[in-house]
């Protein structure tokens, strides 16, 4: 079998790594086309997987939807040349209209219900549209769910053992306590009027006296911030995850990886109780806590931080998470590898 997939941004990277490699064990070609945002060409490079790349990237709505005609017509010359039986994507549309004028099958995989202009130029066209279960809207017959949060995918533990070596790397010891602190840069087209932390200095200052604050950003930081900032390889930051004593930022993605290596989040967005994967984070599992407020995300941070027992009752919740859910990975393999036989079968499942 012949799999394309497109990757637009790190979490994607995480999320098709391993099915990238059991597809390959398993004897299937793959091909990889990136586009350049953040870290995520040095995350594939990383993990050794060749791609083609894709070099525009632009942060106005115009300039996106002329990005996104520029992508359909790269994606169709590969895609025509390289004759796929099937093809991958997350939130990215531009392989459901190439599937659709070339018949080859498109998964269009998104936990995203904001992404509307993503979520609604994909639709008409998706062969498949594969959500978690807490997704909250519904796109139709062509619609499957499954039990887990997409991040699962790289985090489950069948897949991913946090490496204590790497918190040496930078200075510290299992039993410190330090801080993640994410800001992203608010240039994905559905970021487009909305906003996080307000004072970011401000918060950092506070959590200072908690423990050692790392910060990961995108773009180029203020010169204020740049003490904060540390050295190591992108494919490492799980492993500091798993060990932080509390996430707090803007990133959505890491907020729930946090959540699902059992460590406080504190998702800080305009976002805050809009998707599915958050509220069901938050509801079900109290893994996570994410607010629209930044003075009342900073209470919560307090509360946390001076609770010393709050990482032990986090692990705990995570092992309810853990027997709760699927493991992403191994449905992904398995659903491609029987597709169309598989779509089939979850047709007649409200999830798996």
């Amino acid at each position: 079998m012949k799999v394309l997939i497109q990757i637009g941004h790190p979490a994607h990277v995480h999320f098709f790594k391993n099915i990238i490699w059991s597809l390959k064990k398993d004897g299937h070609n793959v091909h990889i086309i990136a586009r350049k945002k953040d870290v995520t060409l040095q995350l594939l490079e990383k993990y050794g997987f060749e791609y083609s790349p894709i070099n525009f990237f632009s942060k106005s709505r115009i300039g996106k939807l002329i990005d996104l005609i520029k992508t359909d017509f790269l994606l169709y010359k590969i895609a025509k040349e390289y004759k796929p039986d099937i093809m991958i994507a997350i939130g990215l549309p531009s392989i459901t209209h190439v599937g659709k004028l070339l018949r080859i099958p498109s998964i269009y995989i998104t936990d995203t219900e904001d992404a509307t202009l993503a979520n609604n130029l994909a639709k008409p066209f998706a062969s498949v549209i594969c959500t978690p279960s807490s997704f909250k809207l519904d796109f139709g017959k062509n619609h499957i769910r499954f039990k887990g949060f997409k991040e699962l995918a790289s985090l489950h533990p069948n897949w991913f053992k946090p490496n204590p070596a790497i918190l040496q790397e930078i200075g510290l010891e299992e039993t410190d306590p330090f801080i993640i602190v994410r800001f992203i840069s608010w240039n994905a087209a559905h970021d487009i009027g909305q906003y996080g932390v307000r004072d970011k200095i401000g918060l950092i200052k506070t959590l200072e006296n908690y423990g050692r604050v790392i910060l990961t950003i995108e773009g180029d930081p203020p010169i204020e911030l740049k003490p904060y900032l540390v050295k190591i390889s992108p494919e490492k930051i799980h492993t500091l995850l798993s060990y932080a004593t509390l996430y707090v930022g803007e990133g959505g993605t890491m907020a729930t990886e946090a959540a699902i290596l059992g460590t406080p989040s504190i998702f800080v967005s305009s976002f805050a109780g809009t998707m599915g994967n958050f509220i069901k984070l938050e509801k079900t599992y109290d893994l996570l806590n994410s607010f629209a407020d930044s003075n009342a995300a900073l209470d919560k941070v307090i509360e946390i931080l001076q609770n010393n027992k709050s990482k032990e009752s986090w692990k705990s919740k995570r092992e309810l998470l853990l027997k709760d859910n699927i493991d992403v990975t191994a449905f992904m393999i398995w659903f491609i590898e029987n597709y169309p036989k598989s779509f089939e079968k979850m047709k007649n499942k409200a999830v798996l």
